[in-house]
């Protein structure tokens, strides 16, 4: 029986170690037995005489590759090639020798203590070490096996020593003081410069901010901290003007942001530095006293009338001279000038509000000795109202009043619209022309709210009587001066239902009985055209009649009529009667009396208002008509009355020629071009250049 064997690692003999041996009982030592050596290594690294049972090791062995072997050894005979005992196992473990020197794990060592740091495993050699001084050290370590004995194996490594920061130091600026300069034209926010204060420390031991303590410009500059390379940047904070000041000084101070409790008795951790700033002058346009302006002017003011002024000034020391233009792109109309002067802006052409209640122009002021130098301002100019528009129906109105309408029924309701804005608000009020204040037919009520209702004054209305009425009505508004426009309105007479629905406006339905057979519509236009016929045949016969003379005798006291057969008339032609009566409705003769009526018995003569204006010619002839039926001094026998009516004013003026020798030079005929394609023939005689001479 045997545990184990041993043997020594690194053998470095001639011949082979030897390991052991092994043997059985029963080996006679006739050779007829054979051994056999299992397990790790075995017939490798472990070699067996099979005869004899010696053991050789045929390698050199490392223990520190593998300290030990498990072997199982058996023995056989070698006829039969039974095993004579049973199998055995046993060890072979390696000696260990010295012959590896220590090694540390890692080749280089790296280790940090904070400078003024107290002993530790590797300590300071010096107290109060600085890492402004030196920030690395470098440290070789031996280490020795046996306890440093003779035949003792070593090993060595590097530590690498770092010291780390601590905010042992304050900034301080490398100068007390530092100078630049700024064009006073530099916009807020304009960098001027760097100033830095070091700190030896680094890292957030190193950061610094940068703030203006005071002086004289601390609200003119600002300065900020540049993250990056801890320096201050001063930035203009307001516009500068060299006309005001010209130089600034301030105190800029640069502290610690993250100081140590532990150095607060070293002193304060900041630092001061004056910075003085120039302003530079440079040549600077036009100021104007305003950042715009806004005028008011009058709609009706005149051509050439000031509204206002402008004014600008040089803000340089030399106080150039200024001149003012207005910027034409703004006023294409040319409606607005300006003296170049002194900037008074004038009107050139009349105004309309309600064209244009507004104009943005742009006025320009130039030093006259630099005209580079140029300032714009804008000029709001607001038109303010004129009543100069009358009111007039909102729209036109289709009327219509049923034919069995009552007295008091609201047919109508009519409101109005006014170009004008008056600062209260309109207030329209609604009338009958006077002439008509007391109609038969039809009534106005003002509503107060502007607008008014047409109501009728009597029960039942026919269309074959009358199928139109013509009502004018008289529209005032509030403003001053008062305006005033008359509006007529048309009111049809109607067919409608019991609920007042219109069914027919039409009057010449009544004409035709109802249920007219197509055979007698043909035989009443036949009639009218036989009539029509024989009255152009009475027509010709006529003419061919010679013509007896009008007046038969001087003595005759009616008025003269003399006929013509030309189109224009002179001045000769107009002897026999007074042209004047045609053009002027107020140059009446007075009444005559009459000749066959005893004068005790004539009663006075009542006046009618006038109504020359706003008034239909058939209504107007039908009441003068009237009055001549009336007039108990008109005389007993027909006669010609001559009206003296020719209706409304024409925009076109009179198109006679009976004053043509009153006037003064050549007349203007471009306008009957506008007249459209009537005109034509007038426009070619008349609006040609060489007209007067063909």
């Amino acid at each position: 029986m045997w545990n184990q064997f041993f043997l020594l690692e690194e053998y470095t003999g001639p011949d082979t170690q030897y390991v052991g041996k092994l043997h059985t009982d029963q080996d006679k030592g006739d050779g007829n037995l054979k051994y056999i050596l299992t397990g790790d290594g075995a017939g490798s690294l472990f070699i067996i005489d099979e005869n004899t049972g010696d053991i050789h090791a045929a390698k050199k062995l490392d223990r520190e590759e593998k300290s030990l072997y498990v072997l199982r050894a058996k023995a056989i005979d070698r006829k039969t090639g039974r095993q004579v005992e049973p199998e055995s196992e046993f060890i072979i473990k390696i000696h260990d020798i010295n012959d590896n020197e220590p090694k540390f794990t890692k080749d280089m060592y790296t280790a940090s203590i904070p400078e003024m740091a107290g002993v530790g495993i590797i300590k300071t050699a010096l107290p109060d070490m600085s890492r402004e001084n030196r920030e690395q050290y470098q440290v070789v370590i031996q280490a020795k096996d046996m306890g440093g004995q003779m035949g003792g194996l070593s090993g060595t490594t590097i530590v690498n020593i770092t010291l780390t920061d601590i905010n042992d130091n304050p900034p301080r600026f490398p100068q007390s003081t530092y100078q630049f300069s700024s064009p006073e034209s530099a916009p807020p926010g304009t960098p001027l410069g760097r100033i830095k204060a070091n700190d030896p420390d680094v890292g957030e031991n190193a950061e610094i901010e940068y703030s203006i303590s005071n002086g004289d410009g601390s609200d003119m500059f600002d300065i900020v901290t540049d993250k990056d390379t801890q320096e201050g940047i001063i930035t203009v904070k307001k516009h500068l003007d060299f006309e005001n000041k010209m130089l600034y000084t301030l105190r800029v101070e640069a502290t610690n942001t993250h100081p140590d409790p532990r150095f607060l008795q070293l002193g304060p951790f900041k630092d001061t530095a004056l910075v003085k700033i120039s302003v530079e002058d440079i040549d600077e346009p036009p100021v104007f006293s305003r950042p715009w302006y806004l005028i008011e002017v009058d709609e009706d003011a005149k051509e050439g009338s000031i509204i206002g002024q402008v004014v600008a000034q040089d803000p340089d020391v030399t106080k150039n001279a200024i001149k003012y233009s207005v910027d034409r792109h703004t006023d294409l109309d040319r409606i607005f000038n300006i003296y170049s002067g002194n900037g008074s802006l004038f009107i050139s052409k009349p105004l309309d509000r309600e064209e244009t209640p507004w104009y943005n122009i742009t006025v320009i002021a130039t030093e006259i000795n630099n005209p580079k130098q140029t300032s714009q301002i804008p000029v709001f100019i607001r038109i303010l109202d004129i009543n100069d528009h009358a009111p007039e129906f909102a729209k036109y109105y289709e009327t219509f009043v049923c034919e069995n309408a009552k007295a008091g029924q609201l047919i109508q309701t009519v409101s109005a619209v006014d170009k004008d804005d008056p600062p209260r608000g309109h207030k329209f009020f609604f009338e009958l022309v006077p002439e008509f204040a007391l109609h038969p037919n039809f009534s106005i009520v003002d509503n107060k709210d502007n607008t008014a209702g047409i109501m009728t004054r009597r029960n039942g209305y026919s269309r074959s009587k009358m199928s139109t009425y013509l009502l004018p009505i008289v529209i005032f508004d509030n403003d001053y001066p008062i305006q005033s426009s008359t509006g007529t309105l048309t009111i049809r007479v109607c067919a409608c239902d019991s609920r007042g629905n219109m069914q027919s406006c039409n009057a010449e339905a009544l004409l035709l009985p109802a249920g007219l057979s197509t055979g007698a519509l043909v035989a009443i236009l036949l009639c009218i055209v036989i009539l029509l016929v024989l009255v152009v045949l009475f027509t010709a016969l006529k003419r061919q009649r010679k013509k007896e003379p009008l007046i038969i005798s001087k003595d005759d006291v009616r008025d003269n009529i003399v006929t013509y057969n030309d189109e224009g008339g002179g001045e000769e032609d107009t002897q026999a009667f007074d042209i004047g009566a045609l053009r002027n409705p107020e140059a009446r003769e007075e009444s005559k009396m009459r000749r066959d009526v005893i004068p005790e018995t004539i009663f006075q003569i009542r006046r009618t208002a006038p109504i020359w204006e706003n008034i239909d010619v058939q209504d107007f002839i039908h009441r003068r008509l009237k009055e001549n039926d009336l007039d108990p001094a008109a005389p007993p026998y027909d006669s010609l009355a001559t009206y003296a009516y020719e209706g409304n004013d024409s925009i076109a003026n009179s198109l006679s020629s009976l004053e043509s020798l009153t006037t003064e030079g050549n007349q203007d005929y471009d306008y009957l071009s506008d007249w459209g394609p009537r005109f034509k023939k007038l426009a070619d005689m008349y609006g040609g250049e060489d007209s007067d001479r063909d």
